[in-house]
């Protein structure tokens, strides 16, 4: 329990930090609080589902957070898309980017069942096939980079980890060379810009919290078990990557700007690496 609440409690700090940040900075901008509110909401709800999740035994989660993630990618090419662009799935009045919403949790199951066999590995590459496909470059390159960091980690021989390396790179170049004619909201994927635009120091402290909440799943697992600090640096891995993308192209700024996906997914992350609690 103790080990759990040392990662779940600071998480939730710096995680409401960032998220009350990102709520002040839209609301100064005129946003309605219809719309910032939801950030508000899905820190809620995430808190909660990861609560629950770090007390369920990792063998009964796990691998349907690995598969959870390539079966929502798939049912996003499934929903309407918006100028092509399939990265989402409707859930009544809310739109969920899927990608977002599983891959936490996803390279956290990634991680630990990485040398358990190849259903694992087939997982994570159909998940990246669906990420090319979307097309989504932000999280095709994420996924890409955990995965050649569990590989070098998994596996002794080169050969492999020269396999895993090239077709993860492959894939996300491809990513990268396909169209994505979206243009960035300015309360979502520009929200550094409006943070800029109230203040220097506004800005600067709302990248260190960010920062800070994709450093704490690594410095939690180098506290632990080889498998947990191994999920911890995936972990870790995905929410930095998350929050450098949005410099290099028109992506969501994670739990800063508007959009409840990367929220709820974090946490959800969160709570599946919590809930290994040395037992790895």
């Amino acid at each position: 329990m103790n080990r759990r609440i040392g990662l779940l409690l600071p998480f939730g700090v710096l995680s409401l930090a960032v998220v009350g940040a990102g709520i002040f900075i839209s609301a100064s901008n005129g946003v309605p609080a219809g719309v910032w509110a939801r950030n508000g909401i899905a820190w809620i709800a995430g808190a909660l589902a990861a609560a629950g999740l770090s007390a369920l035994k990792r063998r009964d989660v796990l691998q349907v957070a690995l598969w959870a993630a390539p079966v929502g990618l798939a049912a996003s090419l499934l929903s309407p898309g918006v100028q092509d662009v399939h990265r989402w799935v409707n859930l009544g009045p809310l739109q969920l980017n899927v990608a977002m919403l599983l891959a936490p949790a996803a390279v956290v199951a990634l991680a630990v069942l990485c040398r358990a066999g190849a259903s694992a590995w087939v997982a994570g590459l159909a998940a990246l096939v669906l990420l090319v496909i979307q097309p989504d470059a932000s999280q095709a390159t994420t996924l890409a980079a955990v995965a050649v960091l569990v590989a070098l980690a998994a596996f002794p021989r080169a050969p492999v980890r020269i396999a895993v390396v090239g077709v993860a790179a492959a894939l996300a170049g491809m990513a990268w060379l396909r169209p994505d004619p979206l243009e960035p909201v300015a309360e979502v994927e520009g929200i550094f810009g409006l943070a800029l635009a109230l203040s220097p120091w506004l800005a600067a402290a709302a990248g260190l919290l960010l920062a800070g909440v994709a450093g704490l799943p690594v410095l939690w697992g180098f506290r632990g078990s080889p498998t947990e600090r191994l999920a911890g640096a995936a972990l870790g891995l995905c929410l930095l990557l998350w929050a450098v993308m949005p410099f290099l192209g028109a992506f969501p700024v994670p739990l800063l700007g508007l959009g409840m996906s990367p929220i709820i997914g974090a946490w959800l992350g969160v709570g599946l690496l919590a809930g290994l609690r040395g037992n790895g």
